[in-house]
């Protein structure tokens, strides 16, 4: 419709056409490393004559079809024809920091569904990437989605969590977010210290332990007993008697649940008096064969000196005999004049 006069449609005072669309486009392409190079398009047949202006954060900067920028940039770019009245180009950015939200947000319990989603506003739109953070190594890639879904979250998926969004022009990453799953204790393993076979008047310590959270809470029983002997991860027997004999478990608990212990038997050692008597009357009979040895080689050595003492007497005599022959032969001529007086005797 128009309101010039011998034209189809005429009317008054006419209409007025407002175009929305430059179409303009600004094109990302990497230079190098460091720099970026962005070009202006038109998907509008322009004359020679056309002429693009750059705008940085709605600010003009420059003239020309391309514009240099470096890499990560947080800046918003766009391009309009000079001279135009008309709407410039959708600026381009590199994404804002991500945000992370968590569904649902309540409590996340073992074995329910938790979505986790990565959002962020750039253009061209972001691609996102999940990490999971370790202690010792660097993060873990986990999926390279939006979201990141746990159809049956367990245990072992609690831990930080963060995403990156990365377009063309730059890459941020997501505060840390930290999915902490409850669950409700495993079964309990007990201890004991120093044996599970007692003298009457020794002391035992039984430790309870078990994986749960939030943290178990524990009580001790006896079995075929209703009330408690204890409470608290650690239970100690103090002066055991025959008394104390029997089968022990322990119960750990949170909000989640509770879990109970395989029975631990605890009894009066099999070593009683009798057996005690027979090691000491052992005890004893070796230390008295002992003190009979020892006496022995105290005798036997005090013999040895007392005939080292007396042979040193005979073996003089002997050496003084050994020095006097003519004693010897003396005593011979008197013992031949005693046989003549010995053999008249005799006859008469």
């Amino acid at each position: 419709m128009t309101n010039k006069p011998g034209e189809k449609y005429t009317g008054s005072p006419g209409v007025t056409l407002s175009v929305t669309d430059s179409g303009l486009q600004v094109q990302v392409r990497r230079s190098d490393s460091t720099w970026l190079e962005l070009t202006c398009h038109s998907s509008c047949v322009l004359s020679d004559r056309a002429e693009y202006v750059w705008y940085k954060n709605e600010k003009y900067i420059k003239r020309g079809s391309s514009l240099l920028v470096s890499s990560g940039s947080t800046d918003r770019y766009s391009c309009y024809l000079r001279g135009s009245s008309g709407h410039g180009s959708p600026a381009v950015y590199g994404p804002q920091r991500p945000s992370v939200s968590v569904s649902p947000s309540a409590e996340m319990l073992e074995g329910g569904s938790v979505t986790l989603t990565c959002s962020t506003d750039a253009n061209p739109a972001a691609s996102y990437t999940w990490y999971k953070a370790h202690r010792t190594s660097d993060p873990h890639l986990l999926s390279k989605e939006p979201q990141l879904v746990f159809s049956s979250i367990q245990s072992s998926d609690s831990g930080n969590y963060s995403c990156t969004a990365e377009n063309q022009l730059g890459r941020k990453t997501s505060d840390f977010i930290s999915i902490d799953v409850k669950y409700g204790p495993q079964r309990p393993s007990v201890s004991v210290s120093p044996s599970a076979e007692m003298l009457e008047g020794d002391s035992v310590t039984l430790t309870c332990s078990t994986d749960a959270n939030p943290a178990a809470n524990y009580t001790w029983y006896k079995e075929h007993e209703d009330s408690p002997r204890a409470s608290g991860q650690i239970f100690t027997i103090t002066n055991f008697t025959a008394e104390h004999s029997g089968n022990y478990y322990c119960e750990a608990q949170n909000e989640m649940g509770r879990s109970n212990s395989t029975l631990l038997l605890i009894t009066e050692s099999a070593v009683d008096r009798t057996t005690m008597i027979i090691h000491i009357t052992r005890w004893t009979l070796v230390s008295v064969m002992v003190i009979l040895l020892l006496l022995f080689c105290l005798w036997t050595r005090k013999k040895k000196a007392v005939s080292s003492t007396t042979e040193p007497h005979e073996s003089r005599e002997a050496v003084e005999m050994d020095l006097h022959p003519e004693f010897e032969d003396l005593s011979d001529m008197a013992a031949q004049r005693e046989d003549p007086e010995e053999q008249e005797d005799q006859m008469q």
